[in-house]
């Protein structure tokens, strides 16, 4: 029997599809601007594969929409161990669930959030002297921890068959300095994890120059054509091209010569598509997501309605091996898979498989 812990972090995410890149201290704002939780539904879609597995599973939990409630939609009757303070969950609420986990001497930790999640899942097994694996189910903004799984339906497959540990890193930024554009990673932790090529690795900065990617990109530019341009160092090289003052960690919409919308949240981004679209991204150093991390503005619906152009540096792809999607739209992500042209010079592509 496999023995295993779920807590997760409502919240997380939820700052996404906004645009206010992360929910830290944001929860009221994202609320205003209309946003969902994501958390749940990522939790649910890992313990429905967790039950088609098959494994014989004895699943541990936190109360309500900490675990409790989604463990029973998936047709889970879990061991409840407690229940968060009060409706409004936060990071104690975590530790309090992980502390119980521990005592239970569970096989596995599963959480469900970002980066600040398993900070504290991570944190608090180390403060407690143990060393119980985890691993991430990805719902936040910020993914860059080497921690998480690469999809929910990866997660619950791990869950039941890894046979082996090692060390990871538990990377977090400040969310403040990352709406201004600053990405300062700090080490927050290191956690024990299982070995599996299903684990997506932890973010690394690509250096060298795009120049001739960018300058290649500006000149097939066409008048009319509305392009979605998506976060990181390489686009923000091709927004410097064009001439636009871009939102280095955000999403700007451009079409002839205009910004029509910087910084846009999912709902904004939709309104300003036109006739011809082309979402533009570069895969995360060191994982290979080109949507699902840090870009959750460019939503399911915006990426069905347009076209999608990958840049990328010859060092980066060399880096990372492959693609990967999770745009939270299991059809979608499909239709992505496959072999897709990349853009790394004025006039060169590559090949890259998306996984």
């Amino acid at each position: 029997m496999c023995r295993l812990g779920l807590v997760v972090n409502p919240i997380a995410g939820m700052g996404g599809r906004v645009g206010l890149k992360g929910t830290d201290g944001k929860v009221e704002e994202a609320r205003a601007r209309g946003a969902e939780m994501r958390a749940p539904d990522r939790a649910r879609e890992m313990l429905t594969e967790l039950a088609d597995t098959g494994a014989d599973v004895s699943l541990y939990t936190w109360g309500g929409l900490m675990g409790a409630q989604v463990a029973a939609d998936a047709g889970f009757d879990p061991d409840v161990l407690g229940h968060p303070d009060g409706e409004a969950t936060g990071p104690e609420d975590t530790r309090r669930a992980v502390r119980a986990f521990l005592a239970e001497n569970l096989d596995l930790i599963l959480f469900v959030g970002g980066d600040g999640t398993a900070a504290d899942v991570a944190e608090t097994i180390a403060d407690a002297g143990e060393q119980t694996p985890i691993l991430g189910v990805p719902a936040g903004v910020k993914v860059y921890s080497a921690v998480f799984a690469v999809t929910p339906e990866a997660a619950a497959h791990v869950a039941v068959s890894f046979d082996s540990t090692e060390r990871a890193e538990v990377n977090d930024i400040d969310e403040d300095e990352y709406r201004e554009g600053e990405v300062h990673t700090e080490l927050r932790a290191l956690a024990t994890v299982p070995v599996a090529p299903q684990r997506q690795g932890s973010k690394q900065l690509s250096s060298g120059t795009v120049e001739g990617l960018a300058e290649g990109f500006v000149e097939d530019v066409e008048e009319g054509r509305t392009y979605v341009l998506g976060p990181g160092g390489t686009l923000g090289t091709i927004k410097e091209k064009l001439g636009i003052d871009g939102t280095a960690l955000g999403v700007d919409v451009y079409r002839n010569g205009e910004v029509l919308v910087a910084d846009g949240a999912a709902d904004e981004i939709s309104d300003a598509l036109g006739d011809r679209n082309t979402v533009v991204v570069s895969p995360i150093g060191g994982q290979g997501f080109i949507f699902g991390r840090g870009n959750q503005q460019i939503s399911p619906e915006i990426i069905r309605n347009s076209e999608v152009e990958i840049v990328a540096s010859r060092r980066k792809l060399d880096d990372i091996g492959a693609l990967r999607v999770d745009t939270g739209d299991a059809d979608l992500d499909e239709s992505l898979r496959g072999w897709q042209r990349v853009r790394v010079g004025r006039y060169e592509t590559r090949l890259m498989e998306v996984v």
